[in-house]
């Protein structure tokens, strides 16, 4: 039925609809409203049985998750940010335990300095712990996938996290088609371990493995993130075929059959960028966008075939390695080897700066002349840049260059050199 959501409340229905046994979680922005809303249908008994977990930290919040799990319940948790990285031993335990567990992941910057808007910085720092990571595009697509993600851990025994931008989704206020209590039910069976903690049949797990069989184990967990390149689709394939709607997969290509420039991202900038090719298009241009769904695994033949046309590659991504680059860029890269396509990184949205259309007009502009550079930053302020870096030549203690970027900003809005 379509109703007018916030994003949190939709991606918190569309779980309870799930029907987990156990959910914790420790509270963080922009995160809360998605646990504040599963702890009321709890507590109110319209999400029963299911225990809610009030724990002290994040680290806790995945490790009565792991805990859960290798017990046999339908584990679920949400976090972001600094609370992803308080977690992240866990993560990596979670993901090497072969554990099931649903996170949603509310994206957003990591500091310092503090930072509570969105980019996708805190999804990159953990891409090799061995979850599988989907990038949602709209509350929809968000709701929707996280139905699937559960089907999905669970068949393969794997940890899924569902990447939604912070704000800009989780807060977002729009018409979302929630499904009905049947209609998952049809889609996502009764959960039934691959493995469970059983005292009539007791194993370890997490225990110690040396050098003689440690590289297999991570070999077996490397072929279950292939396995999961196989299952994606087919289980997005199932999810339409049943509810009528496309949503999940690998990839999304728009416009892209013709286009000489292809702009790649992911998550909700593929609204600002589609409408800025169709904009393009209209000027004449042949640009197309190319939205990844997953990002771990990532989908490497399949972005090869989308972009195989292309004489222009732009990845526009939300996060960088400081001193290297792009992180999306890098993945994409290897799938245009062989390939005659220029590759151009324009990294854009840190810390939740607007993403305005006419900037990406702009930059597809630039592009189909052959004027980016192998590295960009979209809309970055050069002069305060200078500033710093002429403050830094010119003293030894030059300050913390957060706190003197502020400081000028402010004087240059007071009208003071």
């Amino acid at each position: 039925m379509l109703r007018q959501l916030e994003g949190s409340r939709a991606i918190a229905e569309t779980v309870a609809l799930c029907r987990p046994e156990v959910v914790c979680a420790y509270p963080i922005s922009p995160q809360t409203h998605i646990i504040e809303a599963i702890g009321r249908m709890v507590k109110d008994g319209s999400l029963a049985p299911c225990e809610f977990i009030n724990v002290e930290s994040e680290f806790a919040a995945m490790s009565v998750s792991i805990g859960a799990s290798a017990a046999g319940a339908r584990a679920y948790t949400a976090t972001a940010s600094q609370g992803l990285l308080f977690m992240i031993e866990a993560v990596y335990n979670a993901a090497g335990l072969g554990l099931p567990i649903v996170m949603t992941l509310a994206n957003r910057a990591i500091g310092a300095p503090i930072n509570i808007w969105n980019d996708h910085s805190d999804a990159m720092a953990v891409r090799d712990t061995g979850w599988i990571q989907l990038f949602a595009e709209t509350n929809q697509e968000a709701a929707d996938l996280h139905v699937q993600a559960f089907r999905l851990a669970e068949e393969l025994s794997v940890p899924v996290m569902v990447c939604m931008d912070g704000f800009i989704l989780t807060h977002a206020v729009e018409g979302v088609d929630l499904l009905d209590q049947a209609t998952v039910d049809r889609f996502l069976p009764p959960y039934e371990p691959r493995q469970v903690l059983d005292p009539d049949d007791p194993v370890s797990i997490g225990a110690m493995v040396g050098p003689e069989a440690f590289e297999e184990v991570r070999y077996l967990a490397h072929l279950r993130q292939l396995d999961a390149l196989d299952q994606i689709p087919v289980i997005a394939d199932a999810f339409a075929e049943l509810t009528g709607r496309a949503s999940g997969g690998l990839v999304h290509p728009y416009r892209t059959a013709d286009a000489d420039t292809i702009v790649v991202a992911m998550g909700s900038v593929l609204g600002t960028i589609k409408d800025a090719v169709d904009r393009r298009r209209e000027a004449g241009d042949r640009v197309g966008v190319l939205g990844i769904t997953s990002f771990r695994p990532f989908p490497i033949a399949a972005v090869r075939r989308a972009l195989s046309g292309a004489r222009r590659v732009v990845v526009i991504e939300k996060a960088f390695s400081l001193g290297m680059g792009g992180v999306l860029a890098t993945d994409v890269s290897m799938a245009t080897l062989g390939s005659t396509a220029v590759l151009s990184t324009v990294v854009a949205g840190l810390g939740g700066r607007p993403i305005p259309r006419r900037s990406v007009e702009e930059t597809i502009e630039r592009a189909g002349r052959d004027q980016l550079t192998p590295l960009s930053f979209l809309d970055l302020d050069d002069g305060i840049i200078e500033r710093e870096r002429g403050r830094m030549a010119r003293t030894r203690r030059s300050g913390p260059f957060a706190e003197n970027v502020l400081r000028d900003l402010r004087q240059a809005k007071e009208g003071r050199p």
